[in-house]
């Protein structure tokens, strides 16, 4: 229960984090896209900063919650983070929540239960985890990465790039999730046992990699394009780890039936909060620039 708690937590220091990166990277030209050099213009900001500091919150909370519960339960909570950034949206952008974001949400929050009592996964362990399953599940999870971000540079700017990388994203943190899991195992063993684990520094190098690509997918079109991959893909991927690499063992029979459709109410819940005109509007950025002097102005 506790690390459900901290998991809720850890999605709202993430979502304040995805409306600040959002206010302070909306602006940046398109050419800074995948660049260095937006980073190096974020630096300037300090609503990136704050940005920053929330994620590290979400991150400390996100690790303490997977010390004390399963990687494929903390990490589908994360989902809510999606609500929570429309609510945050509203309250920053100054916009008003309607029938279609509250209900949504609702119907996340239910559909997120369900998925959890259906599936009701057993502990696993990241301790029996040999080199190799580590190595081959790293390497794949690498080029699903690597694959999403080729895709995006093929891609011209726009709605389709910026959720190409809000795909590719979330996969990087659900990377990270399984890293930080196998770190907080060793933790266990003492303190010097936890800097003599390669999970540890390749947590960060993951970590900054998902930093980094969190950036450009902010800059590179609205939240209604980038949010819903960042959201869905990250648990995806973690409750993948859990039960194909970490041995997490899920109820059978009728219940995956019901776990589909509960898992198919967030993805609808999903959808309508992302086609919310507060992300589309206000939050957003407009993806066809309209020549000045047409009549038109551009979205702020």
């Amino acid at each position: 229960m506790l690390s459900v708690l901290l998991a809720v937590l850890a999605a709202v220091a993430n979502a304040a984090a995805s409306v600040l990166q959002r206010k302070a990277a909306r602006d940046q030209p398109e050419s800074e896209n995948l660049s260095w050099r937006l980073l190096l213009s974020l630096l300037h900001r300090p609503v990136w900063f704050a940005g920053i500091l929330s994620i590290i919150v979400g991150f400390l909370l996100q690790a303490v919650a997977l010390s004390n519960g399963r990687l494929s339960v903390v990490e589908p909570v994360l989902v809510l983070e999606l609500p929570v950034t429309l609510l945050l949206s509203a309250l920053v952008f100054r916009s008003r929540l309607g029938a279609r974001e509250w209900g949504a949400s609702a119907a996340m929050a239910a559909g997120l239960a369900g998925l959890l009592y259906f599936l009701s996964p057993s502990a696993g362990s990241s301790a029996d985890v040999s080199g190799r399953l580590w190595a081959v599940a790293s390497c794949v999870n690498l080029l699903l990465v690597g694959a999403l971000v080729w895709w995006a540079r093929t891609t011209p700017p726009g709605a389709r790039r910026a959720a190409l990388l809000g795909v590719a994203t979330g996969c990087g943190f659900g990377f990270t999730a399984a890293l930080i899991k196998g770190m907080t195992q060793t933790y266990s063993q003492g303190v010097a046992a936890l800097f003599t684990s390669w999970q540890v520094y390749a947590m960060i190098v993951a970590g900054a990699g998902a930093m980094f690509l969190l950036q450009s997918a902010m800059q590179a079109g609205r939240l209604l394009a980038t949010q819903p991959g960042l959201t869905m893909a990250d648990p995806v991927v973690s409750i993948l780890w859990g039960v194909l690499v970490f041995g997490e063992e899920v109820r059978g029979g009728v219940f995956i039936i019901l776990s589909v459709v509960a898992a198919l109410v967030v993805a609808g819940a999903v959808i309508m909060l992302t086609r919310s005109p507060l992300l589309a509007g206000e939050a957003g950025r407009q993806e066809e620039k309209t020549p000045r002097g047409h009549g038109e102005a551009e979205n702020p």
